[in-house]
């Protein structure tokens, strides 16, 4: 985490934003308080923060203040029993429940606490959120992971680890629940821009999780239910270097940023970074599969995406990219009977690639489409070739679909992320149960 003081801008700021909110300190502005911009307000805030927490009082967010704010990012602190402690101690002090401190802590009896050992405590936030996953957020994969951590923290049950990594190196994160034999893959963000999708994903997990372990239904099904059913695993950011720089995580005298600028130098009517789909070496990373990439590559050239830059260039050669390649050996290591994969805009499902119709898929995506709201299509031609989703298909015959959230330019406004995410959560249990029910 990097040093902030007033005056600075950026994703970072819009984290110190969230943590402080979850505090308890109001801060005045756009969205709730999370603009980007550390103001006046935020830089009051954070000294308030630190008087409040014995830190030096100077207003500038250094090692020691992102220490006592990081469990607000994350929503759990570690904390070391003590002579006299309870659970319900612990959580009257903490704004949580005894119950979410079991479920945290699966190896330690309520009845017996171990007097010095280290547990994970769930925190309960000033601005009433229930869940970790925030959807009106810029993202970053280091804003996701931390969420990542500390939903694993939550709920141990989870299973959560890497399945390869980025062209920068950074971990392609998966998170799956459940223990049934039937195995669904929900990915989203291979376009850098379209990174409203991480959080429709990573908060359904999240909900899931947290219907399963205090009992209740996420879109309409009970959780211990498609828990018994399915394997549901969620790769939340496909892109994270493409992400990262559309958000502004990148400074802008660094080299990775110079470079992706040379890039969309070759495209100079596609507004920069913002129009950004690429992965930080310029490939449009769901035109870089082995389904008629050749297909995808005469189209993408003859609209003169013939060169890396911020969209619609194929690579050059399929499976050429790491982010292809990790999902694609993820893909062939599990033997999914279903998956979506989550872009924007359009409202609307595409379902089919050229003439393989697997088993069940229209009927789902029927389903899917009434759960949702979204149209059911086929994918038009000029869009229809070297994706995820047209790959699954080729390589398993089984169904596949991309599923286009929201309406506008992307990317799309945080103020969507509420209609998407009631739209999509009914859609990924159906596609689960449906799945198991091949």
């Amino acid at each position: 985490m990097i040093l902030l003081r007033r005056g600075d801008k950026g994703p970072q700021v819009e984290m110190l934003q969230l943590a402080l909110l979850r505090a308890g300190y109001n801060i005045k502005g756009r969205n709730k308080g999370i603009d980007g911009v550390f103001g006046e307000s935020t830089y009051l805030a954070v000294r308030e923060f630190q008087r409040d927490n014995g830190l030096t009082v100077d207003g500038v967010v250094g090692a020691a203040t992102w220490k006592k704010l990081l469990p607000y990012i994350t929503g759990f602190l570690r904390y070391r029993i003590e002579s006299g402690d309870t659970f319900y101690k612990i959580s009257r002090r903490y704004g949580t429940s005894s119950q979410a401190i079991s479920v945290a802590n699966p190896n330690i009896s309520p009845n017996n606490l171990p007097i010095g050992a280290i547990i994970n405590v769930p925190l309960g936030f000033y601005n009433g959120e229930n869940t970790v996953t925030y959807g009106e957020i810029s993202y970053t994969w280091e804003l996701m992971s931390l969420f990542i951590e500390g939903i694993i923290a939550r709920y141990p049950f989870l299973e959560s680890y890497t399945i390869g990594n980025s062209e920068l190196g950074r971990g392609l994160y998966c998170i799956t629940f459940g223990k049934g034999n039937t195995s669904v893959m929900y990915n989203a963000s291979h376009h850098a821009n379209e990174w409203i999708t991480i959080p429709v994903v990573l908060k359904y997990i999240e909900k899931l999780a947290k219907a399963y372990a205090f009992g209740g239904d996420v879109g309409g099904y009970n959780a211990k239910t498609i828990y018994d059913l399915c394997r549901i695993h969620i790769v939340p950011m496909v892109n994270p270097d493409g992400v990262d720089l559309v958000n502004g995580y990148f400074d802008k005298d660094s080299d990775i940023y110079k470079s992706a600028k040379k890039l969309s130098e070759n495209y100079p009517n596609i507004q920069f970074p913002t129009g950004w789909k690429a992965n930080i070496k310029g490939v449009d990373l769901n035109l870089n599969y082995p389904a008629g990439w050749e297909q995808a590559r005469e189209i993408k050239f003859a609209q003169g995406y013939n060169l890396p830059g911020p969209r619609d260039y194929v690579g050059p050669f399929a499976f050429s990219e790491a982010e292809s390649v990790a999902l694609g050996n993820f893909t062939r290591r599990n033997a999914f009977k279903l998956t979506l994969s989550y872009h924007t805009q359009g409202n609307v499902i595409f379902w089919k690639y050229l003439d393989y119709e697997p088993e069940g898929s229209l009927e789902i995506g029927r389903k899917l489409s009434e759960a949702s709201g979204y149209s059911l299509e086929l994918t038009p031609t000029e869009s229809g070739y070297a994706g995820y989703k047209d790959w699954f298909i080729q390589e398993n015959n089984r169904p596949g679909y991309t599923i286009e959230c929201g309406i506008g330019i992307n990317p799309l406004s945080v103020a969507q992320f509420d209609t998407i995410y009631r739209a999509n959560e009914p859609l990924m249990s159906l596609a689960a149960v449906e799945a198991a029910n091949l």
